[in-house]
Formats: C-alpha cells, structure tokens, sequence
C-alpha cells in the first residue's frame, strides 16, 4: 500500500499535502523526545497502556499529542449499545497483540457527547460503534458498525503502514513485548528522486514536483508512488489561482460549460467532497460527446489516481462510468 494524502477510506484531505512535511517534524520531535527520556533513564514508552479510557478532559494529551508518538485508535462507543459490546473486546484483545503498534482509546458517546459530535460533524458518522484513528493529529476514519476479524486486521495493517511510511510513526512495543520486525529493504534507484519530489510538493513548489515526477515515470513507467505524487501535485497546480465561488456559479449556471465542470470536480476533491466529484464528471460524460466527453472522461481518470483503485468510491464510479459509456 503507497502512502497517501488521505483517510483510510479513501477521503481525500489534500490540504494534507501541506501539512504532512509539518506532521511528520512533529513525529521526529516526539520521537526524539521519547528517545531522550529514555537515555536519561525515564520510564520507556513501552510501559504505556495499550488500551485506555478517554474523556474531553484527557483527549488533548491521552489522543492527540500520544499520536504524534503512536497510532491511536478510537473506539466510540455506549453502555446501551449491544454492537458496541461485541466489537469492544475484540479491539481490546488486538491492542494487546499488536503490543504497541497502535494505542486502543475507548471514549463513551454519552458521557463524552462534545467529543463525538465534532468527529461526527467532520467525518459524517451517524452511529456506534464509530472507529476512528488519530495519525500526527490527524483523523482518519476506519470503518462503523461490528466488522469481522480478519477485515479488522487489514484495516489496522494498512493504518500502521500509511502511519509508517507518510509520517514516521512507527509506535513502540508494549511491555515484554518483541518490537515489530524490521521492514528494511534496499534503496530503490528512485528513492531519491521520489523523497525529493515529495518534499517538492511539500513546500508547494508544484512544478518541482510535477517535473521530478515525470523524470521517475520516465524510467519507471509502472511506479505506484510517482503515478500519485504526479496526479496530486497535477491536481494543486490546476486549482492555483482558481476563484472558488465563480467556478461553482459558472458550474451551476451552464452545466454544459465543461471547463467549469472540471474545475468545480477539482474544488470538489480538493474540500474532501470526493463523490461530488465523481458525480460531476459522471454526468458531464453521460451529457457530452467528442473532445468534451473525452476531456471528462480523461478528468475523471486522474482524480480515480488521486484517490485509489482500490476506494469503494472509485469503484462504484467506475461502473457508473461503464454505464455511461457503453
């Protein structure tokens, strides 16, 4: 799995673009910190409780400032909530296992209700049990409503990966617990020129990036990672400049004015309105022919980059797509 500016289920938070060269010197800190106290003889990190109990109170410090350090893992949930009582053990019992990978903060919607209204404000939840992780303080929703096990385990891997690779947290073995494996690897030949090119896109210096980009897929056609660095930083450059609320009016206006179309799809993905966007282009496609449909269709194509193949949203548009074209 490539690291990606974005939610694990995909939603895409492209002012994440920006922040996560800040996240990850936050991580850096932290880690050096913790590195610190340890040298001078303070309680290792391992010694931290794996699953802990969180109120509006404690968020701040036990969730947020711990995630600069480790993954935190959000279990809201109630008294009243049989769902929740099936799942709850079931995180618990994982937390212990990944000894340290991530931290399990359970947080009670009723006792808690500021809290869970603000994440349910921001990421649309509409129940319990609601999973959600904090990475570098960042959210990321994981999934709602009881989950089977192995699906469980894929969702947590993947935000230990993203966790890893885009911001340097790594987490910390528990108590008597073995650290995670070493993972490794030799460089690649375009390690460099990747790590250049995201620190390019980093500082906004967008045609850096573009173009360092593009000299990786010269060589390396097939890079995963650069097809995203590139379709991003692509994105960024295409919304410099932009006056938001004249391109949706134009949009609005004049649904057969297809430049508006693409540039409101573009604003729709960069404020995270992911199936806005699809939905635009969609129907633009479905109304249009020739160099206009193709230039939708062609639109739509790079933003499917920028979020994944594999996000169920990418997936449903796709067929919609299918629908629309043949």
């Amino acid at each position: 799995m490539q690291p990606r500016n974005m939610s694990m289920s995909g939603a895409v938070d492209l002012a994440a673009v920006k922040a996560a060269a800040e996240a990850r010197e936050k991580a850096e800190h932290a880690r050096a910190e913790r590195e610190r106290q340890q040298a001078a003889g303070g309680a290792p990190a391992g010694n931290a409780p794996l699953v802990i109990d969180v109120d509006e109170e404690t968020f701040q410090q036990e969730v947020m400032q711990r995630s600069t350090e480790v993954p935190v893992v959000i279990d809201f949930w109630a008294e009243w909530c049989q769902p929740c009582k099936q799942l709850s053990p079931v995180l618990e019992r994982l937390a212990d296992e990944y000894a340290g990978r991530f931290v399990l903060a359970k947080i009670d919607v009723d006792a808690n209700q500021m809290v869970f209204q603000a994440f349910s404000q921001q990421l649309g939840i509409q129940g319990i049990p609601a999973i959600v992780a904090i990475v570098a303080g960042q959210p990321v929703p994981l999934f709602t409503g009881v989950t089977p096990e192995p699906q469980i385990r894929q969702v947590l891997d993947q935000l230990i990966e993203v966790a890893e690779q885009q911001f340097g947290i790594v987490g910390m073995p528990a108590a008597g617990g073995e650290a995670p494996a070493e993972r490794e690897a030799p460089a690649g030949p375009h390690d460099g020129p990747l790590t250049a090119a995201a620190q390019a896109l980093d500082r906004g210096d967008l045609g850096g990036a573009v173009q360092a980009y593009e000299n990786v897929l010269a060589e390396d056609p097939g890079n995963t990672e650069a097809k995203l660095g590139l379709a991003q930083a692509l994105l960024l450059r295409r919304i410099e400049g932009l006056d938001a609320q004249k391109v949706r009016k134009s949009a609005a206006d004049d649904p057969k004015d297809v430049a508006a179309q693409l540039q409101a799809a573009d604003l729709d993905l960069v404020g995270g309105h992911v199936e806005d966007a699809f939905g635009r282009l969609v129907d633009t496609v479905a109304r249009t022919s020739g160099d206009d449909r193709q230039a939708a269709r062609v639109r739509l194509l790079e933003l499917f980059e920028v979020i994944g193949g594999d996000d169920p949203r990418v997936v449903r548009a796709r067929a919609a797509l299918s629908r629309v074209l043949f």
